[in-house]
């Protein structure tokens, strides 16, 4: 016999257990790590067996937990299926849309349709976690990715959600004012660059040049590397050396002669910002009208495969 709140607890341990984090699971619940706990012991107990290992870092399913897990995953899919054809029905958009991008990606793509589509779909809940290195969003139970493209994978479809892109290799005056001016992109080899780190590929980045026909890569050396493409720009500002980084973010302090531009003619166009996801036969009804906010904004191409080259 189910006694009243044991689905809501059988509810609140799948959270527990995909996050691996009471804190995590919490707030996604909108309850408080303690009600939570609690929760998970008052289950633990009607069971009469331990599901989750925990301590002060970490939290892990226990064999009896994994597979209860196992069986319970695919019924909490079933029932919020259910309650999207209810909200269809009624013409009522809930549920939460899941996106990992890049904070430039949340500046250009997410933010601007943010408002409206706050007060169209105010049942539905958009959580966007910034990360530059690709996410397998099936595996991590994301929506949804935005990220650069040129290249794209297989089984995903992918939706342009942005203008064309250009980099620009950018310097301070002061910073010039004791180098010289790389003619050609094997000149920054000579120059103390600002190095980006591919957190997912564990490398750096080479930085990658065309001209006509000539496509280059280009392996630079300098005294800093980041992981964030805002802190290279605020390292170049300081006068710190040579960045690569994208052209809208470089152009107010070109603008402003707080940068100089430099090998413009090697950073042509690119493809910009993609939104992919995985290819169903139904689409989530929050993720649908997100997507649907998207193309109202800008009239964007879709493909059958996701963007994958720069991060």
């Amino acid at each position: 016999m189910i006694k009243h709140g044991s689905l809501d607890d059988l509810a609140a341990f799948a959270v527990v257990a995909r996050e691996r984090s009471f804190t995590h699971a919490a707030s996604e619940l909108g309850l408080s790590t303690s009600s939570l706990s609690y929760a998970i012991k008052r289950l633990e107990t009607r069971l009469g067996t331990r599901l989750l290992q925990r301590n002060s870092r970490s939290v892990a399913t226990t064999e009896a937990g994994e597979q209860l897990l196992r069986t319970l995953e695919p019924a909490l899919a079933n029932v919020r299926r259910a309650l999207d054809d209810l909200g269809r029905a009624r013409d009522v958009v809930s549920g939460t849309v899941r996106i990992t991008a890049t904070r430039q990606a949340y500046e250009t793509v997410i933010r601007p349709v943010l408002a409206d589509f706050s007060v169209a779909h105010p049942h539905a809940t958009v959580e966007v976690l910034i990360e530059y290195g690709f996410r397998d969003i099936i595996a991590d139970r994301f929506d949804a990715g935005i990220r650069l493209g040129e290249k794209l994978q297989n089984d995903m479809i992918a939706l342009s959600v942005g203008p064309e892109l250009r980099m620009a290799v950018v310097a301070s005056p002061s910073y010039l004012a004791g180098h010289s001016v790389p003619a050609s992109p094997q000149d920054l080899t000579q120059h103390r660059c600002i190095n980006y780190r591919l957190m997912a590929a564990g490398n750096l980045y080479a930085w990658e040049f065309e001209r006509g026909d000539q496509k280059l890569e280009v392996k630079v050396t300098g005294p800093l590397t980041f992981n964030e493409p805002e802190l290279m720009l605020d390292a170049a500002l300081d006068g710190l050396g040579v960045a690569y980084v994208l052209e809208q973010d470089a152009k107010p302090f070109i603008a402003r002669g707080e940068l100089v531009r430099l090998l413009e003619q090697w950073t042509p166009p690119f493809p910009g910002f993609f939104l992919y996801y995985p290819s169903r036969q139904q689409m989530a009804p929050a993720l649908e009208a997100f997507v649907l906010a998207l193309r109202k904004r800008r009239p964007a191409k879709t493909t059958g495969r996701a963007a994958a080259r720069r991060q």
